[in-house]
C-alpha cells in the first residue's frame, strides 16, 4: 500500500518526459492515473512532439506498477477538451485528488523576428493551458474540500532569456497564476505549487536544434552536455525527469499539506543566480 493508494492523479503532457515520470511515480506510490497528452505536432514547435504510441507506453508503465490508467488525447489549449478529460476521470474513478499541470511546448525565436503564431502557440499552451487545467481541477476539488495541484514551471520563470521571450513570459505568468489560485483555493484545503526545473533530460533539451545552438562546432549530445555542465553550478548537464516528479510527489503528499503558493527549484544550483 503506497502513500497515494486510493487516490487519483491526473497528469497533462504525460506521453513522455517529465509527464511520463510524474505518471509513473504517482503510480509507484499507489495512485491510479489519468494520463493526457496532445500526441500531435504543433506547427510552431521545431522538435517532434509525442505520438499516440508514447502515451500508450506511459499507460503500460503505470499498469506495471499495479495501478489503473485512463488515457485521453487532450489539447490543453482547448477548454472543452480539458473539461471532458476531468469529467471522464470523475466518471471512471469517482474523484481527482492530484492534478499535475505539466503540458508544455518549447521553441526559440528572436523577439524582432518572432511570428505571431509562435507567440500564440506558446502562450496558449504553456500559460492558458495551465489556466484551463487549474480551473477544472478547482471545479472537481472544491466540493470535496481537498486537493493538490502541482504545475511544471521552469527556471526561465525567474530571469530573462534571450530568444525565448514567449517561453519566459508564459512561465513567469504561471507563477503569478499559481500564487493567485493558491489564495483562492486555500480555504478549501487545496494547495497549488510550482516545480521549476533547469535543463532536464528530455526531448525538449536533447535535440539537434539545441546541440547546434549550444555546441555549433560539435553538435553532438556529448559535446552539448559538456557545455550545459559548465552552465550548471553542480556541473551536471541536466536534472532527470524523475527528480522533478519526486519533488511533485512530495508537494502532493500529506507531509506538504501546508505548503502552497511556492515555487521549488530543481536546478542543480542554477537558482543561486537569481533573487529569492
Amino acid at each position: 500500500m503506497g502513500e497515494f493508494s486510493g487516490r487519483v492523479a491526473l497528469v497533462t503532457g504525460a506521453a513522455r518526459g517529465i509527464g511520463r515520470a510524474l505518471a509513473v511515480e504517482f503510480a509507484a506510490a499507489g495512485a491510479d492515473v489519468v494520463a493526457t497528452d496532445i500526441v500531435a505536432q504543433v506547427d510552431s514547435v521545431p522538435i517532434g512532439l509525442a505520438e499516440p504510441s508514447d502515451l500508450d507506453h506511459t499507460r503500460k508503465l503505470v499498469e506495471q506498477k499495479g495501478s489503473r490508467c485512463l488515457t485521453a488525447t487532450v489539447d490543453v489549449r482547448d477548454a472543452d477538451q480539458v473539461r471532458a478529460a476531468f469529467d471522464e476521470a470523475v466518471e471512471e474513478f469517482g474523484r481527482v485528488d492530484v492534478v499535475c499541470a505539466n503540458a508544455g511546448i518549447w521553441s526559440t525565436a528572436p523577439l524582432l523576428g518572432m511570428p505571431d503564431a509562435t507567440w500564440r502557440d506558446m502562450i496558449d499552451t504553456d500559460l492558458t493551458g495551465v489556466f484551463h487545467t487549474l480551473r477544472e481541477a478547482a471545479r472537481v476539488m472544491v466540493p470535496r474540500e481537498s486537493g493538490r495541484i502541482v504545475v511544471t514551471g521552469s527556471v526561465a520563470a525567474r530571469m530573462g532569456t534571450a530568444n525565448m521571450a514567449h517561453y519566459t513570459a508564459a512561465k513567469w505568468g504561471v507563477i503569478g497564476l499559481v500564487k493567485s489560485a493558491a489564495l483562492e483555493l486555500a480555504p478549501h484545503g487545496i494547495t497549488v505549487n510550482v516545480v521549476a526545473p533547469s535543463f532536464t533530460n528530455t526531448a525538449m533539451i536533447n535535440n539537434s536544434l539545441n546541440y547546434h545552438q549550444f555546441s555549433p562546432d560539435d553538435p553532438t549530445p556529448d559535446a552539448a552536455a559538456r557545455v550545459w555542465a559548465q552552465l550548471m553550478p553542480m556541473r551536471v548537464p541536466y536534472v532527470e525527469p524523475e527528480e522533478v516528479a519526486r519533488t511533485a510527489l512530495f508537494l502532493a503528499s500529506d507531509a506538504a499539506r501546508h505548503i502552497s503558493a511556492s515555487t521549488v527549484d530543481i536546478a542543480a544550483g542554477w537558482n543561486a543566480n537569481y533573487t529569492a
